[in-house]
This record gives structure tokens, C-alpha cells and sequence, in this order.
């Protein structure tokens, strides 16, 4: 994920030539991704309970309710920037899908 400046803290946990793996981490009410596209499929897997709000440019914005540990799965090209929705500190987990799995 290409990202202009947000607050939330990216940590990578694994980057190699199938997939990056990203903890995103928002610290408090407001922090968010900034602003992006999306290059490659990927999976988000929430570590909370709660909702994050989703700006999606043009003035419009979503809320996305999340449940710990249930992934979600979304196409490459989304641009969104998204927010952390809740009153406490939250985080997910990022898979991103760069190269299809070999044939065997």
C-alpha cells in the first residue's frame, strides 16, 4: 500500500515476493492511513471490536463496522483513507497479495 502521510503507525511484518504483511496501528481517535490506492489484492484481519470510518474522496465517507479476527477481502485500485472511528486505540493486519502462488 503506497500511502500519503497519515498518523497511524505501518509496521511490516513479512515483505517478500507473494505477499506484505502490515500492521496498521491507531494510537488514538482520528489517526488514519492517509490518503491511497490500493496496487494489489488484499485481506485486512481486524484486531478489535469496532468501527473505522472510510473517506472516500468527493466529500463522502463510510462506516465500516469490524469484528476481531474476521477478515475482509478487497480487489486492487480501492483508494480510500481510512480512520480510526472509536474512542480508543485499534489496529488490523494487512495482507497484501503481489504475485499469484507458482503452478506446481
Amino acid at each position: 500500500m503506497c500511502s500519503e502521510t497519515g498518523s497511524a503507525k505501518p509496521t511490516v511484518m513479512i515483505d517478500n515476493a507473494r505477499v506484505r504483511v502490515t500492521e496498521w496501528r491507531f494510537a488514538k481517535p482520528g489517526d488514519n492511513t492517509g490518503w491511497h490506492r490500493h496496487e494489489y489484492d488484499y485481506v485486512v484481519v481486524p484486531l478489535f471490536d469496532g468501527v473505522l470510518e472510510i473517506d472516500l474522496g468527493n466529500g463522502e465517507r463510510v462506516t465500516a463496522p469490524m469484528q476481531n479476527g474476521v477478515p475482509y477481502f478487497r480487489e486492487l485500485g480501492v483508494e480510500h483513507d481510512v480512520i480510526n472511528g472509536n474512542d480508543f486505540e485499534c489496529a488490523f493486519v494487512e495482507v497484501e497479495l503481489l504475485e499469484p502462488k507458482p503452478e506446481a
